[in-house]
């Protein structure tokens, strides 16, 4: 950020914490606001010429937005990404334009790109079976295996996010019959915990050589620091390339399975979404990867005027 003015710095450190104190913005969203705003501000300044204060920053013109655009698009930055950092930028301006009393219709008229968004790739119900069972046997030591086969369960069964599953804590257990999650941006949710979660955590912790201390991460390397997200991620690769199944079979597809699955069942829209903590309706058809067919039979069921 050393291409930056002081003032459109200090300008930026403003709006992001107003971002995690009001707004309640996670750790990893104000991290990409940071790389995004940065880009964009470093790009505006060379682009320029000179750093860019407040006053400058006012008089940003379509063509510099289209500029910028087209210099990202050619550091091979894909729609989608380029959508979210737009969005970034138009959510500075907006802030910026209220306490420096400018007009940022330059900015906020800009075009995302369009993208397809790409629906997830549930696992079929006999597939996450074998992926739980598949897991458990990538490690020779056993408690590792048990370890996993807990994670997994807890993504398949309960819809977690695999930063929630790892953020539990020794004093979460033994899991109760329900569970208050915070997920994404602080918002919790309550969430039932089925039986063969319990019953997998359970197996886990009888077996974890590691003392479980209610206030460190239940879920523990095999050196007794926390778990990595990552090594879940590669037991999984083992496990599907045992298994033969795609790339697309990720811990994260646990999650997108555990909504398609439910679904499937006869599982409503809105009881669903409650239970994976989506903001949106529509983020959760995408996650259960529904077909107008099936949505519609959830409208003809449910709504009285059908």
């Amino acid at each position: 950020m050393s291409l930056i003015s002081p003032a459109a710095r200090d300008a930026l450190e403003t709006w992001l914490d107003h971002q995690r104190a009001l707004k309640g913005a996670a750790a990893n969203t104000i991290t990409a606001y940071t790389g995004d705003l940065g880009e964009f501000l470093a790009f505006i300044t060379a682009h320029k010429g000179a750093p860019q204060g407040l006053g400058a920053l006012s008089h940003i013109t379509v063509s510099d937005m289209r500029a910028w655009m087209a210099h990202a698009r050619s550091g091979d930055v894909g729609p989608r990404s380029l959508a979210r950092k737009l969005s970034a930028v138009k959510s500075f301006y907006r802030w910026l334009a209220a306490r420096e009393g400018f007009e940022p219709t330059a900015v906020l008229s800009t075009r995302a790109p369009k993208y397809t968004r790409k629906l997830p790739r549930p696992l079929a119900v006999d597939a996450a079976h074998d992926m739980v069972e598949a897991i458990g046997m990538q490690s020779l030591t056993p408690w590792v295996g048990l370890r996993d086969i807990a994670v997994l369960t807890l993504l398949w069964g309960c819809g977690l996010r695999i930063s929630e599953a790892l953020s539990l804590r020794g004093g979460d257990a033994p899991l109760p019959q329900v569970m208050r999650i915070t997920g994404k941006g602080g918002k919790e949710r309550i969430v039932p915990v089925v039986g063969a979660a319990q019953q997998a955590v359970d197996a886990y912790i009888a077996a974890c050589p590691h003392i479980l201390q209610d206030d460190q991460p239940l879920f523990r390397a095999v050196r007794g620091g926390a778990l990595a997200p990552r090594a879940i991620q590669k037991a999984m690769e083992a496990a599907r390339m045992q298994l033969g199944l795609p790339a697309t079979a990720t811990p994260h597809a646990m999650r997108h399975s555990f909504a398609t699955h439910l679904l499937n069942a006869g599982g409503d829209l809105r009881s669903i979404q409650e239970l994976l903590g989506h903001a949106s309706l529509s983020t959760t058809q995408a996650y259960t990867a529904v077909d107008t067919a099936r949505l519609m039979d959830v409208y003809n069921s449910a709504h009285p005027k059908a």
